[in-house]
């Protein structure tokens, strides 16, 4: 006989857990005291919001689900920001929250919510555990659900009575072994439309990949002289310095990379949904057509016509169907001019274009490209900041890269407190805006309760950068509620016990790395930019500018 809290737990170590996330409530305290004896370390954040991202990055470094557990009402609406990336990002997760007990259901009882009403819609599945012995039932198929498929975030909601009885129950195994086909045959007839093409483009992205479907994308674009891009925040899915590699469709992107979508005869879909901004709004490739011929390849059946409307489709995981296309033969297509072309608009682009001020983020964003190994994580939120980062920095190896497709803000310091947890050797350097930085910093206490390490980068211009560039291009002049007004971080670092260091120069950017790097503490660098230092291809004022020339 073992209370429903143990029941699950025991359960979770059979799945093969290892790790999980909370922030502790008086609804699962039978949860809590089966973690107090299981093989399974539990990380203790500071807002469920935090501990939701840290699993959902946990879950995109391992590929495995992010495990997180937090409170009834108050609890599970903070944690909404992290469902909301892994439901964007298709990343496995399982989000398990404390309920009400059964006998006060359904009479808005202290901090109740309908789970299944509320949250239905951010989750491949949510669900409430009604009996102690359905625990491993119901916590066995939300893995399954949760890595099947497009993988996505699952939502168990448990009464507290549910965890605190007692059942006599077996444990039950993973699921069935599932005896995947090669594609080899698939594979031929993919290579077999795409030898039609004049202009192909292979794009790149989304869910299931791995260290080896990297390698095999590398070795699929050399025989065949592809070139290849690859989608919003999903630049570490090929090295970077490949001759086939021609940029990243993100927010910000290069324009001549999204021109050459629209230009390209054939493009092959590999894992990716090809959303909003890697189709730079739907306007690159347009849904309603005309457009290019497509082939599209994703884990979900569903995924096939639900925007785009491809000429042939496979439902396939990227790492499968791309280990086949890597085993075919060279078709002997000499696209080399075609893909030479768009790789030298990718060196264009990414030759740094300078910005004002004493501090050049494009520098700095460089000399960490050329100084980082080939090993090290960067993380990352959303603000303008991160389109430096995207254009300037280059990605040598899978799983280097770590920020949320959905740009949730916020996201780069759990991101990378989840990345220091799972490889302590490998340096982690989280990017960051002064508002983004500020949307989780209370996590700085997470990191140093647990002795994480990352290197953070503040990006400090005083302001919502990315909100204040779409004002003065739609109401210039009139700002409002973009200003912001900072801490000491370095200060913030040291009270945390830290290190931190400004930065009011880019050339004393280098001697702060190395002396953050060398404390083996978490420390904070703060970069102190112009303020007319908006983004990379525009400043404030040519912002404003653009604003008044359309009559806005």
């Amino acid at each position: 006989m073992r209370h429903g809290g143990q029941i699950l737990v025991d359960q979770l170590v059979r799945l093969g857990a290892r790790r999980a996330f909370c922030v502790p409530g008086e609804s699962f305290l039978a949860v809590l005291d089966a973690f107090h004896d299981a093989p399974v370390e539990l990380i203790t954040a500071r807002h469920e919001g935090g501990a939701a991202m840290m699993a959902e990055a946990h879950a995109k470094l391992t590929g495995g689900p992010g495990l997180c557990f937090v409170t009834r009402g108050p609890g599970a609406a903070n944690a909404a920001a992290g469902l909301h990336v892994a439901r964007q990002d298709s990343t496995p997760m399982i989000l398990f929250v404390g309920q009400v007990p059964r006998g006060h259901k359904d009479r808005e009882a202290f901090q109740e919510v309908d789970y299944r009403a509320a949250f239905g819609g951010l989750c491949k599945w949510a669900a409430e555990v009604g009996e102690t012995e359905r625990l491993p039932e119901y916590i066995a198929r939300a893995w399954h659900v949760a890595v099947s498929g497009r993988p996505g975030p699952v939502l168990l909601a448990l009464p507290e009575d549910v965890l605190s009885a007692r059942a006599e129950v077996r444990d039950l195994d993973h699921a069935p072994i599932e005896l995947a086909p090669t594609f080899e045959t698939v594979a031929q007839d993919a290579l077999g439309w795409l030898a039609g093409a004049e202009r192909p483009l292979v794009v790149a992205g989304g869910p299931h990949w791995s260290e080896e479907a990297a390698a095999d994308l590398g070795r699929f674009a050399s025989a065949q002289g592809l070139p290849v891009a690859l989608s919003f925040r999903r630049q570490d899915y090929l090295d970077n310095r490949h001759p086939g590699y021609v940029g990243d469709l993100s927010v910000g992107g290069n324009p001549k990379l999204f021109a050459r979508l629209g230009e390209a005869d054939r493009v092959m879909l590999l894992g990716t949904r090809l959303g909003e901004n890697a189709s730079k709004g739907y306007t690159a490739l347009r849904p309603e057509g005309p457009g290019p011929s497509i082939l599209h390849v994703h884990a979900s059946p569903e995924e096939a016509g639900l925007v785009w409307r491809p000429d042939m489709s496979v439902t396939a995981d990227a790492v499968s169907f791309i280990r086949a296309l890597a085993r075919q033969a060279p078709l002997g297509r000499d696209w080399s001019g075609w893909t030479g072309a768009l790789r030298a608009d990718y060196e264009a682009w990414v030759t740094p274009k300078p910005t004002p001020g004493a501090v050049k983020m494009e520098e700095v964003v460089r000399w960490l490209a050329e100084n980082l190994p080939e090993e090290a994580i960067v993380t990352n939120g959303a603000g303008n900041y991160a389109a430096w980062l995207h254009r300037y920095y280059s990605y040598r190896r899978f799983r280097s890269q770590l920020a949320p497709t959905s740009g949730s803000m916020g996201y780069g310091l759990p991101a990378a407190i989840a990345a220091c947890l799972e490889y302590p050797g490998r340096p982690v350097v989280c990017m960051a805006g002064d508002g983004c930085l500020q949307m989780t910093i209370n996590e700085l206490s997470t990191a140093a309760q647990y002795r994480a390490a990352p290197v953070i980068v503040v990006a400090n211009n005083g302001r919502y950068g990315t909100i204040r560039a779409h004002q003065e291009r739609t109401y210039p002049g009139r700002q409002a509620g973009t200003a912001l007004a900072n801490p000491d971080f370095p200060a913030l670092a040291a009270a945390y016990g830290g290190v931190g260091v400004r930065v009011e120069r880019t050339e004393d950017f280098p001697a702060a790395y190395e002396a953050a790097k060398a404390a083996g503490r978490l420390a904070i660098i703060e970069l102190m930019l112009d303020a007319e230092a908006l983004s990379p291809g525009q400043t404030l004022s040519e912002a404003r500018a653009a604003g008044e020339a359309r009559g806005a």
